[in-house]
């Protein structure tokens, strides 16, 4: 989730998927749903929030839109916190998340349910430097600048590694910087160092503009999300569809681990992404998830990082997690805690 930094051209496109990790007040400014078509039949309609290069693309891809009976009717969003927000407001019925947005939707006492989860590998979320820079270990950021996007997963693992190397968010000068802003700051020289998020990781390194100091294994809980409106969750008959639309996006994921590089094509057709750093985040994060289900371990992880943003100031409340989750669809799902798929150098 944050190992990233790109030539600016080939950043631009990327502004509209990749604030899907992002919980910042900033990102939620971004469009509402919109575009988006119809796929399926029936009477039934499950109304699905996605961004780009999302949940569309990737059971279109694996070919699990092909016999649906029931209606997906799509609305594209250019980041989590709208998602979030148009299914508080009943608007969308379920939708894919990172692992932040959701706690700020919870500190807002919206009306939402995490209903299934996945665990990926956290090194595509970095803290990334140029390649000359004299700065080793993460404890050499002591005094320097770190450019991040406030409230994304992003400044939660910037905080997560500080602790790690003994040091706190004070002990560094931070520049709270949407990525197109942190990018052209970084590239400039003008802060010494950046936490971010796949692909924009994949795209710094594929690109040889920068290398990472550290990452986000073993720090933060590379998790993923697809949330639901309590409401449709009420309704027996889209209750059903939910269960369905679920298996569907396992089966898909599935597809993406046997496919990375038929995935990487499609992945980076939709999303503008060069095939290169798109093939380089399938393999690094984003085919590496792994469906699991929503247990004890995702409501304490989610909750420290609720916590964590909460004695901040970020997030206004105190926020109870395990208040916004539905385990009805966690089936024989193996643990949260399971590990994610790997990838070998020939695949």
């Amino acid at each position: 989730m944050r190992r990233h930094i790109a030539a600016p051209a080939l950043l631009v496109p990327l502004a509209l998927l990749l604030a899907a990790c992002s919980g910042s007040p900033a990102a939620s400014t971004s469009s509402a749903g919109s575009g988006g078509g119809t796929d399926g039949k029936g009477s039934l309609t499950l109304n699905v929030g996605d961004q780009k290069g999302g949940s569309e693309a990737v059971l279109r891809a694996a070919g699990e839109l092909d016999d649906l009976k029931y209606k997906i009717r799509w609305s594209t969003f250019t980041s989590g916190p709208p998602l979030l927000e148009a299914i508080n407001a009943k608007a969308v019925d379920i939708g894919g998340v990172g692992n932040t947005p959701p706690v700020f939707a919870a500190g807002a006492n919206s009306k939402i349910s995490v209903v299934a989860a996945y665990h990926g590998t956290a090194t595509g979320e970095a803290i990334l430097v140029p390649n000359d820079s004299p700065l080793k270990r993460t404890d050499d950021l002591k005094g320097k600048s770190v450019a991040v996007t406030q409230g994304s997963s992003a400044n939660y693992q910037l905080i997560a590694s500080l602790r790690e190397a003994g040091l706190g968010i004070k002990d560094v000068d931070v520049k709270y910087l949407q990525p197109a802003d942190a990018l052209a700051a970084f590239t400039s020289g003008k802060v010494d160092a950046w936490a971010v998020w796949d692909p924009y990781t994949s795209q710094v390194l594929e690109s040889k503009k920068g290398r990472v100091l550290t990452d986000g294994e073993g720090l933060v809980n590379g998790l993923s999300f697809q949330v639901a409106a309590p409401g449709a969750l009420e309704d027996k008959k889209k209750s059903a569809a939910v269960a369905d639309y679920l298996k569907r996006l396992r089966k898909a994921q599935d597809w993406v681990y046997d496919h990375p590089k038929e995935w990487a094509k499609v992945w980076a057709k939709d999303t503008g992404l060069p095939y290169e750093v798109a093939l380089a985040a399938v393999k690094r994060s984003n085919g590496t998830r792994v469906p699991v289900a929503v247990d004890k371990n995702v409501v304490t992880s989610e909750q420290e990082i609720a916590d964590t943003f909460t004695d901040l100031k970020l997030v206004p409340r105190r926020v109870d997690f395990g208040d916004f989750v539905d385990t009805r669809f966690n089936g024989g799902l193996p643990p949260s805690t399971s590990k994610p798929r790997t990838y070998n150098k020939e695949s």
